[in-house]
């Protein structure tokens, strides 16, 4: 019997299931202490004789403060940039059932603006329906059947728009 278990003789022995192949588990008399041992041999962590043993730059006042996304300086990053999406210049508009639960969704593509602007025009045409919604992957979508008014107010903003999807 281990000896962390012969000091508590009220208790039974430690016996800890062992894995084994053929016959599924077997019971020895491993000792299952919850705490480490002490002598017990850990592996050696060296430390870096070098800041190239680092794997990379630690800190720089070349170029002041870098983007974390693509390494860049703050003032050369190409992440950030807002790209407006290629297409035809035409806001299509459109209602969707398919695929969410037999809820009407209106969805609007291909508006020719970034991502920022997109967002604020999302919001806006929210506002002027009433009702919630979102903006995924470049695609406003507004809650309910609303094709006819987000047609009226994407004319009324200057934007080519038309119905899309019979």
């Amino acid at each position: 019997m281990p000896l962390h278990c012969a000091t508590f003789p009220s208790q039974a022995p430690c016996l800890v299931a062992l894995p084994l192949p053929e016959w599924g588990f077997a019971v020895g008399s491993l000792p299952a202490s919850r705490y480490p041992d002490p002598y017990e041999e850990k592996p050696v962590v060296k430390k870096a004789s070098s800041f190239s043993a680092l794997g990379g730059l630690v800190y720089s006042t070349d170029a002041g403060r870098h983007c974390p996304d693509c390494g860049q300086p703050v003032a050369a990053c190409i992440c950030k940039q807002s790209l407006i999406p290629e297409g035809d210049g035409i806001a299509r508009v459109r209602r969707e059932t398919k695929g969410r639960g037999g809820k009407t969704v209106t969805t609007v593509t291909g508006v020719p603006l970034p991502e920022a602007e997109l967002k604020e025009l999302a919001s806006a045409l929210k506002k002027r329906c009433g009702c919630g919604g979102g903006l995924k992957d470049g695609v406003i979508e507004i809650q309910g059947d609303m094709v006819e008014l987000l047609l009226e107010e994407l004319a009324k903003r200057g934007f080519k728009a038309k119905k899309s999807g019979g």
